[in-house]
């Protein structure tokens, strides 16, 4: 199995520069929204950015505008979808916006993402109604904290039922939809359960000083990279 490593980075454009100078390509680093300027993310043609974090409806322009945007993993309803969308129509890019769905697997009300009820008619409704988009995985975040001598974390488990459930009811292959779970303090695990992608950040970057709070008119989310692709045996 292929594991995709996307490095998290909350410490800005020094952290980013850093990476850039170090790694082969493809790079893999992230900048919070807030640290985040066009002009650094255009100084990185060789870097295909992904998104995560809850993105506000009114800030969707602004990603729209953001240079190789490649991937938005937080997809996480409907409304959010079609604006998506309409907005990646207009800024006529040859290519679809990959988009993962955002499961709250947890059932935390401070989680974003849809309830695992609704899974099957959003990925239905981004296939036939958002030609703009690609649909191409699941991503949760999950609750932190789990202990692993009480065997698997539970919200990878619903994650990969419902990969299953799905690919089961819309007859989509199973290796066309990846998984996205699993951070610093247990990307081991979720890879060994069957995570596809992790997001990796503390522990390459060092913890995040949150003493320094975004402003509040900008959103709390993460722009990333891929790529750094670990080979790993069944």
């Amino acid at each position: 199995m292929t594991v995709v490593v996307y490095c998290i980075d909350g410490k800005g454009q020094k952290a980013a520069c850093k990476v850039r100078e170090r790694a082969r390509p493809p790079h893999s680093l992230s900048q919070t929204w807030s640290l985040l300027s066009l002009q650094i993310l255009s100084s990185c043609p060789e870097i295909k950015w992904h998104f995560i974090g809850h993105l506000q409806k009114q800030n969707v322009n602004k990603l729209m505008a953001v240079p190789n945007l490649f991937m938005l993993e937080t997809v996480d309803s409907v409304k959010l979808a079609d604006k998506v969308n309409s907005a990646w129509q207009k800024k006529g890019s040859p290519e679809r916006l990959k988009v993962m769905v955002q499961i709250n697997t947890s059932g935390e009300e401070s989680k974003h993402g849809l309830p695992p009820a609704e899974m099957v008619a959003m990925v239905e409704h981004i296939n036939a109604k958002c030609p703009s988009l690609e649909f191409v995985g699941l991503m949760t975040i999950g609750s932190l904290g789990h202990d692993l001598s009480q065997g698997p974390n539970p919200d990878f488990q619903v994650l990969l039922a419902l990969r299953e459930e799905l690919c089961g009811k819309l007859s989509i292959p199973a290796d066309q939809v990846e998984l996205s779970m699993g951070m610093s303090v247990d990307f081991q695990h979720a890879i060994e359960v069957g995570s596809t992608n992790v997001r990796i950040g503390s522990t390459i970057f060092g913890e995040r000083d949150y003493s320094k709070k975004a402003a509040p008119d900008k959103p709390a989310a993460e722009l990333k990279a891929p790529a750094a692709e670990v080979a790993r045996a069944h």
